[in-house]
């Protein structure tokens, strides 16, 4: 006998929308990486400090996604718009490939530097943070959209 379970997802709005407006300390760390991919790394030190910047960023991230998975959403729920259940799975899926993503880019900054190669691989490390960040971007605005909708389910706009 086959049997295939199949749950349903959703978010909790509220919770959700919280954990993202409190986080601006992972936002300014995100920014703050942005600018040292951009600048000359004119030392070891400047290659230590960027890659101690990624390590942190790395740990924030997890925290924020771990957050989001712990309070934002809910698996199983009594209810679910089955329209937001298949965009709240895949949002937080992307939460693992993200994370993945910017932990090996981390491992790549680590091997440059070990190597003493950071400085000639700055360029790279800044192209492929900013691919990161556009994902990162547009997951993050994919989950607000879905915040927003949401709410107008839970308060019934449009009825």
């Amino acid at each position: 006998m086959d049997v295939t379970q199949t749950s349903s997802v959703t978010i909790n709005s509220a919770f959700l929308q919280e954990i993202k407006d409190v986080n601006q300390q992972l936002w300014d760390l995100i920014d703050e990486v942005r600018q040292l991919c951009k600048s000359e790394l004119r030392n070891q030190w400047d290659c230590y400090r960027l890659c101690s910047r990624f390590e942190l960023l790395r740990d924030q991230l997890a925290t924020h996604f771990s957050l989001e998975e712990a309070y934002g959403y809910f698996d199983d729920p009594v209810s679910v718009a089955p329209r937001l259940s298949e965009r709240v799975e895949r949002l937080r899926q992307e939460h693992c490939t993200l994370y993945f993503r910017l932990a090996e880019l981390v491992e790549f900054v680590q091997r440059l530097n070990q190597r003493r190669r950071l400085r000639y691989g700055i360029s790279r490390v800044d192209l492929e943070f900013g691919g990161f960040y556009q994902d990162l971007l547009r997951h993050e605005d994919d989950e607000c959209c879905l915040i927003l909708e949401a709410y107008d389910d839970d308060v019934g706009v449009g009825d």
